[in-house]
């Protein structure tokens, strides 16, 4: 059944009728004084009867148009559909039929066919924008519904029961008790509600237990429940202020809900007051106070709003304690149809139900970003899970979590509005790959793999057996967070040795980036892979090349002595030979003292870059250790070593400029590692920690004061 019905347009008691009224003979008479009086249970019997005694094909075709309206204003969507198509057949000449025909539709999740029928409204009122709107809405929520949120939405079974039970509210900050609406057997009174064909409702409580599990709801007692409908409550968060939504069951007369204020005294509830600026005349309903206590929102359809009901808003005035002449909030929140069941959360966004608003079904739930002090904007539709085609309303979130409770009549409730849960499932992201040796492709074990966020966030972790590595949930921490940029690096201790690298590896600066920004779908970040040089006696890097019988650095050669910079920084404990050679061009005395400059020009470049001189040693080779390069065409498998004689062998299948090529290779620098206990004599020493010196007592009123 439509919530709606029952407490915005509906929450109406009029005890005019008796047992008698069946008696009477002008069913058509009385069957629209009730449905005047908004006893629409008690009108449609009415109405049927009244069918049977009209005589004319337009009063016929009328009375079934307004059974259908009692039916969709009870919320029964089946019968409405029902009686709409039968009244549409009796040439009923309104194209409000076919409206709510469509919405009806929609509200059974019949899109395709309520799209035909809004298309054919908007052909017979096209200056009507429902009919563009109820096109739209059935678009979007089919594709609202073929690509869900992560939303998990799931049915109270416990709480709830065959009858109505809906608007939950949280009785203080521990989360742990809910008080909520209900028109279930054993309500106070037991006052039946010949509107709707229920019973009035009550505000029920229902507490969780250590093991999450809500204990049997129970009525609260007086002076809060009464004979009259009470529900939809809000409560503060210190659990001492109650604002709920009372109706009086006054004989002869027309009786519209009302906001009502109880005091907690203790562990009771004090005698309910009704709020000053509630009139008679209009309706005040689904109550929600800020976290504060000094907001107060709620949905009336006063003089001065947009269209059917809307949501108000009412400050408390300290001086004067009261609340202050409500204010409309607009039409970014309002709108021409109905706006109601406002809840603030505490970090000041607006969640609200509305039918006004493009959605799936009947009353979807809108959330609105906080703007000023008490203005909000950025309307927009929750989607579906939370959403669906039926009524969905009375939203309220466990604090700053992203769960909570809202109220829905959508398929699987148990025959009336039920209670249902509502859980962001965390979004999780991992960051796999593995770590090997760089030459032999070995897996190496015990890396630390770090993970550096751009939220402040930073973790660790180690190499398993195969050099894997992985961040992800482990039950107790999230690692991989949403919206974070992160930065993966590496490192080997200086004792990690594997059976091809007895030596060890050379630590890089090596980095992975990796961005969680604007995913929202989980995702593995695979392949995030890295490799460390296995400790040789000759380790290359980018090549320091010079000019011939040159020594000073040439700006290529300089880009690749910053890496070599890298590289120590990265292995601060490394002393190192750094070693030059020449080709065979010259004397070999001369090609030594060449090398070693070369060498010694490396060493003094790091120096300059604030490398400690005694972490390098300069080594010069002259053309002692050449490099062996082919230097015949590939099908001749000899292996030529550039020699000075070579120079006249340039027949043999390489160009002169070929062989310059391969000489200037030959004129290189490469570096080793000597030793790997370096430690800087003079890196800061970590300052011990003095002791404070206790103060007196004398000391200590005066620091108070």
């Amino acid at each position: 059944m439509n919530i709606f019905s029952k407490l915005i347009a509906a929450f109406v008691v009029t005890l005019v009728f008796s047992a008698n009224v069946m008696a009477q003979k002008n069913f058509s008479v009385d069957a629209d004084l009730a449905f005047k009086n908004r006893q629409y249970f008690n009108a449609i019997e009415l109405y049927k009867k009244a069918y049977t005694k009209a005589k004319k094909k337009e009063d016929k075709a009328s009375i079934i148009f307004t059974i259908a309206e009692c039916y969709r204003l009870t919320g029964d969507n089946k019968q409405a559909e029902a009686w709409y198509v039968k009244a549409i057949k009796a040439n009923y000449t309104d194209p409000k039929a076919k409206l709510y025909l469509a919405d009806a539709k929609k509200a059974q999740e019949k899109y395709n066919e309520a799209l035909i029928e809004y298309t054919n409204y908007q052909t017979e009122a096209p200056s009507d924008q429902r009919g563009e709107d109820g096109i739209k809405s059935c678009e979007l929520a089919t594709k609202w519904k073929e690509n869900p949120t992560r939303y998990k939405v799931e049915n109270m079974t416990l709480i709830n029961t065959k009858d109505p039970d809906f608007c939950p509210t949280y009785a203080d900050k521990k989360y742990n008790k809910l008080y909520f609406t209900s028109m279930r057997p054993g309500v106070t009174g037991g006052a039946f509600d010949g509107s709707l064909g229920e019973f009035f409702s009550d505000i029920f409580e229902t507490q969780m237990d250590k093991n999450g599990r809500w204990s049997t709801p129970a009525s609260l007692p007086a002076p809060v429940n009464t004979a009259d409908n009470e529900g939809l409550t809000t409560i503060t968060k210190k659990g001492d202020l109650m604002i709920f939504t009372r109706c009086l069951a006054e004989k002869n007369k027309n009786s519209l809900n009302q906001l009502w204020s109880a005091v907690k005294k203790g562990n009771v509830w004090g005698e309910p007051e009704k709020l000053s600026f509630c009139t008679d005349t209009n309706k005040f309903a689904s109550p929600a106070i800020s976290s504060g206590g000094l907001t107060l929102l709620f949905s009336s359809d006063m003089a001065g709003g947009q269209g059917g009901n809307d949501i108000w808003m009412s400050t408390y005035n300290k001086k004067d304690k009261k609340w202050d002449t409500p204010v409309n909030l607009g039409p970014t929140i309002n709108t021409p149809g109905n706006d109601v069941f406002p809840y603030l959360h505490d970090d000041g966004t607006l969640y609200f139900s509305s039918d006004g608003h493009l959605g799936m079904g009947g009353l979807d739930i809108f959330r609105a970003e906080k703007k000023g002090k008490n203005e909000w904007t950025n309307v927009t539709n929750l989607k579906y899970p939370i959403n669906s085609a039926g009524d969905d309303f009375g939203i309220i979130f466990e604090g700053t979590k992203e769960r909570g409770y809202l109220s829905s009549n959508r398929e699987g409730t148990k025959g009336a509005d039920d209670i249902w849960s509502f859980v962001l499932p965390p979004l999780l992201f991992s960051i796999t790959g593995t770590v090997t040796d760089c030459k032999n492709k070995d897996a190496i074990a015990n890396v630390v793999v770090k993970l550096l966020g751009s939220d402040g966030s930073s973790v660790e972790t180690k190499t398993d057996e195969d050099g894997h590595y992985k961040f992800a949930e482990n039950g107790t921490a999230r690692f991989v967070n949403t919206n974070t940029s992160y930065t993966v690096t590496t490192q080997v201790a200086n004792d990690l040795v594997t059976k091809k690298a007895p030596n060890g590896f050379v630590n890089s600066s090596a980095k992975a980036k990796v961005t969680t920004v604007g995913v929202e779908d989980a995702k593995t970040f695979k392949g995030i892979n890295f490799c460390f040089v296995p400790i040789e006696k000759e380790i290359r890097f980018p090549d320091v090349l010079y000019d011939l019988a040159k020594w000073d650095l040439t700006p290529q050669a300089q880009d690749s002595l910053n890496f070599l910079y890298q590289t120590l920084i990265d292995n601060p404990s490394f002393v190192i030979e750094l070693s030059s050679h020449t080709d065979y061009r010259g004397p070999d005395q001369d090609n030594q003292v060449l090398s070693e400059k070369r060498a010694q020009s490396c060493v003094d470049y790091l120096v300059s870059k604030g490398i400690p001189a005694e972490r390098m040693k300069a080594k010069g080779y002259g053309e002692k250790r050449p490099l062996e390069v082919r230097s015949a065409p590939p099908e001749n498998k000899v292996l030529y070593t550039l020699t000075e004689a070579y120079i006249d062998k340039t027949t043999k299948g390489q160009s002169k400029e070929e062989y310059e090529a391969l000489m200037q290779k030959n004129r290189r620098t490469v570096f080793s590692v000597l030793r790997k206990d370096y430690v800087n004599p003079n890196a800061p020493k970590e300052v011990p920690k003095v002791q404070e010196k206790k103060k007196t007592e004398e000391e200590e009123e005066e620091t108070t004061e």
